[in-house]
This record gives structure tokens, C-alpha cells and sequence, in this order.
């Protein structure tokens, strides 16, 4: 297998008394489209910062483009595009102006630059919009706006914190799609995300809990991993339902999802009946049960109750 493109080995970030990464080791390889995903103070945007070479490193190490992390930050910045949550771009400037500020920012030449803007913003949908000023962009525009000028020195690694929260469904699958084509061409991107179904369009994911990766596999085996089988359940009464199918021998799980409950059962086969029965003799009303694929988010969250159980 080829030497990795981000290799770490215990990497641990330590702010005073609190362990924000604990011994993180990792190997994501060329052209990977790498997905982290957790709850919020998991961990996440301290690892990218960390590799973006923002954050120093407190224990261990690793490499980045084949430099260290430690000793050669400033050789790994150019190799990279950082975008930020929050939007990092000056909203007085227009859009033209925002990607040749950047383009400057990274020594890009002006020849090249006249060449390389109008395909970014050809490829980001901007085009219309380049004398917009940032200020005045949709939420959607404004990210996009962010990749493309991520993009203007062509980096062939990006780090993407969060990139689509707070844009409208259309916007994130535009942006997805922007991804799709860079990640096709060879693009190397390491992305966090809340959602679970852009988890589900990475090569690989990484589940951040408490400062660790708890799991690190591809989408299909991180879902597989789960221990038994989900029957859906929805009732008149979820709240009722619920603390009735805990009490049910072979239940291992119940999560709510709305007014929906998703049930983990040792065997969906044995138990659909049983758990009819119950709700039945209970006077519960049951508007559909049915036999549930698993889904990425109930893998995560039954992972994570694991992880706490343990602790």
C-alpha cells in the first residue's frame, strides 16, 4: 500500500487540565474522501486546526505531505486548503476580489490567476455574482465562495470543518456534488460533518468521542457492526411505548427518532411479535413495525452508549 498522505501516531492536544485529542493515530491515504463525525466537543475541529497547523501538538506526532507536523508546519500550509465553520472571508470585498485577495495570499501569479479564477467560479455556480459583495451572499453562496477560495492555489489536501451547517438542503447538495468532482479528480479530503448522510457519501469515517476515534471503517462496515437487528415502530403514544419495549426480553436499544422508535432487537424474526404483543396488551396503538436496515446514526449512537457504559 502507498505511504499515506496524513499519518498520525498518538497525536494528543492538551489544553491545561483538559485532553482535547488523546493519542490519535490515523492513516488516511491519496485521494481519500475521509469523513469525522461525533458530537459537538468530540474533538473535530481541534484535529483539523491541529493539522492545518494551527494548534501545536502536545504529545506524539505525525506527517502531513510527508513533512512533520511538528517541525515543518510552515512546508505543510501550502499543500492544504483550511475552511473554517465559520465564515472566514472578508464581506467587504466581492466575490472576484475575495479569490484574488487569496490568490495573492498564496503566491498564485497573476497569469495563472486569470486563468484559474473563472473556472472556480464557473465550477462553484459563482460566476453570475462576482461583483457581489460577500456581505450579501446566500448562506450557501457564501460557502461555496469559501471552497473556491481554498482552491485558488490548488491544494491537493482539503480540511473542511463542517462545511454545509446552516445551509438549506439544495445548497449542501450543491455543495456535495463541488466535493464529488474534486474528489474524483485525486483531491484528498478530510471532512467533518453533523450530518449523517453526507458521513455515508465518505470512503472511510472516523466516530470522534471524548477526544478519540472510537471506530474508523467505510460507511457499509461501521453500520454492519451493529450487534442485532432494528424493527421500526410507530405508536399513538411513543413515550408509553418506549418504556414498555425496554422492559421486553431481547430489546438491547431503543432509540426515538420524532414519534418514531427504532428498536434494536437480538433477532427481528423472534421478537416482531413479542414486541405486537406488548404494546398491544398495553392498549397501544401501533400505526406501522416493520424490519429497519441500519441506518449510520443508529450505529453511531449505539456505539456511543457502548463507549459510556464502559467509562
Amino acid at each position: 500500500m502507498a505511504k499515506p498522505i496524513i499519518a498520525l501516531t498518538d497525536l494528543t492536544r492538551k489544553f491545561k487540565e483538559l485532553t482535547a485529542l488523546n493519542r490519535i493515530t490515523l492513516a488516511i491515504q491519496q485521494g481519500e474522501l475521509f469523513g469525522l463525525v461525533g458530537p459537538d466537543g468530540a474533538g473535530k475541529t481541534t484535529l483539523l486546526r491541529t493539522l492545518a497547523g494551527l494548534l501545536t501538538i502536545s504529545e506524539g506526532g505525525g506527517t502531513v505531505s510527508g513533512f512533520d507536523i511538528k517541525k515543518e508546519s510552515e512546508r505543510i500550509k501550502p499543500k492544504l486548503g483550511y475552511m473554517a465553520q465559520e465564515f472566514s472571508l472578508y464581506e467587504k470585498l466581492s466575490v472576484l476580489e475575495n479569490l484574488r485577495f487569496f490568490a495573492e495570499m498564496y503566491d498564485v501569479p497573476p497569469e495563472i490567476q486569470a486563468e484559474r479564477i473563472p473556472d472556480l467560479l464557473e465550477f462553484a455556480g459563482l460566476s453570475e455574482f462576482t461583483n457581489r459583495r460577500a456581505a450579501h451572499l446566500s448562506g450557501g453562496m457564501k460557502k461555496k465562495l469559501a471552497l473556491a477560495s481554498t482552491l485558488v492555489h490548488r491544494p491537493p489536501i482539503l480540511l473542511l470543518d463542517e462545511p454545509t451547517t446552516g445551509v438549506d438542503p439544495v445548497s449542501r447538495r450543491e455543495f456535495w456534488n463541488i466535493l464529488t468532482d474534486l474528489h474524483l479528480k485525486g483531491t484528498t479530503i478530510l471532512i467533518s460533518t453533523p450530518y449523517m448522510d453526507e458521513a455515508d457519501r465518505c470512503s472511510r469515517v472516523g466516530l470522534m468521542y471524548q477526544g478519540e476515534i472510537a471506530i474508523c471503517d467505510t460507511p457499509a462496515v461501521i453500520r454492519n457492526k451493529l450487534e442485532g437487528e432494528f424493527i421500526k415502530i410507530v405508536t399513538d403514544d411513543w413515550q408509553t411505548a418506549r418504556r414498555v419495549l425496554l422492559k421486553l426480553p431481547g430489546v438491547l436499544e431503543v432509540q426515538s427518532y420524532g414519534e418514531a422508535l427504532h428498536v434494536l432487537v437480538d433477532s427481528s424474526k423472534k421478537r416482531q411479535k413479542e414486541l405486537t404483543k406488548a404494546l398491544e396488551q398495553n392498549d397501544l396503538t401501533i400505526n406501522e413495525i416493520r424490519t429497519s436496515p441500519p441506518r449510520m446514526e443508529e450505529a453511531f449512537i449505539s456505539i456511543i452508549r457502548k463507549m459510556d457504559q464502559v467509562i
